[in-house]
């Protein structure tokens, strides 16, 4: 399989993309006079949920990744409806989150307010959970700078169109990540998380099934691949929590595999094999399954540049003190 070398305007792109990359109001040592166990208690809480529940890890970075692409990291995404309000968690994009993700968050707070009453937020508390099961299951330490307020509004109508899906074409999929001011290769980065965790058979069904007149399955997919995804997924129809690897070598653990999958054919959804088709893409694809190394630099930084994404601070949001309602009704 040939290989592509990242060119050195994109490398430096990159790099400098990352410049303005915290909030002047975010801080590492935030919490080190109110709560100083924050960390601890929070690092703590969700390994043993992640001990009990395999696929907590994974949940909870997608929860994280869905939560800043709405108004920013601000907990929006924990939100309850209630009869006066439709939450964000119950958009169509959002309902096949995992609930292990929202437990591991609610077990954190319960802990901490029981530590600090009123002093952690529940946005910095996804966030530090995100970034802490990253390294627990192998991938790299990620630094998630800390002193976001939750938001005070969530509405599902604000997750619309604010999400990259596995359907859309790469152009519209740089587009959506470009609007919130990541470069090509921090999109590429993220989508490295897909090395760990599932999606739904109804996401790529397509794929496998009904592709295109005279072609049930894309030629993209590794044959052996598909034939196994057509079998796992033969009854999604009936039962919609049927579910594959999106990395179907080492599912549950944060590498590069992901990538090296990708050349594959084993790329399971429609934007993960675009990832490797497209030109402006694959030599970042490229890149992180030669060098795992710079696959988790890179991450890292795109992580960190994520958990800062339109934060409130101050007086712009509050400190729940549940994280699934507002201190007062919206």
């Amino acid at each position: 399989m040939t290989s592509y070398s990242i060119p050195l305007f994109l490398s430096l792109s990159l790099s400098l993309s990352l410049l303005p990359l915290l909030q002047s109001e975010l801080t590492r040592d935030y919490y080190q006079k109110t709560c100083p166990k924050f960390s601890h208690i929070v690092n703590s809480t969700v390994t043993a949920k992640q001990l009990a529940a395999p696929t907590t890890a994974a949940a909870t970075l997608q929860l994280f990744f869905h939560d800043c692409m709405v108004g920013g990291c601000d907990a929006s995404i924990l939100v309850t409806s209630n009869s006066y309000n439709k939450a964000e968690r119950d958009a169509e994009v959002n309902v096949h989150l995992s609930g292990d993700a929202f437990d591991a968050v609610a077990r954190a707070k319960a802990a901490l307010e029981m530590e600090c009453p009123g002093v952690a937020s529940c946005a910095d508390i996804l966030a530090t959970a995100a970034a802490h099961l990253v390294a627990a299951v192998g991938g790299p330490a990620v630094e998630v700078p800390l002193g976001r307020k939750d938001s005070v509004e969530s509405k599902s109508s604000s997750a619309e169109k604010q999400f990259p899906l596995a359907t859309m074409a790469m152009s519209e999929i740089i587009s959506i990540f470009s609007r919130k001011g990541f470069s090509v290769g921090e999109m590429v980065a993220l989508g490295g998380a897909h090395t760990i965790g599932l999606s739904h058979c109804k996401e790529f069904s397509k794929r496998i099934f009904e592709f295109r007149e005279g072609s049930e399955v894309d030629p993209a997919y590794n044959p052996g691949y598909a034939e196994g995804l057509r079998k796992l997924c033969a009854n999604y129809t009936k039962d919609p929590s049927m579910s594959a690897f999106n990395d179907v070598m080492t599912p549950t653990k944060f590498d590069n595999v992901y990538f090296k999958n990708l050349r594959r054919g084993l790329g399971l959804l429609a934007s993960d094999s675009a990832m490797f088709g497209d030109p402006r893409t694959r030599p970042f694809v490229d890149t992180y399954a030669n060098d795992q190394t710079k696959f988790f630099q890179d991450f890292s930084l795109a992580l960190s540049k994520l958990s800062s994404l339109q934060v409130k601070t101050g007086s712009l949001g509050e400190v729940r003190t549940r994280c699934d309602s507002f201190n007062s009704l919206p």
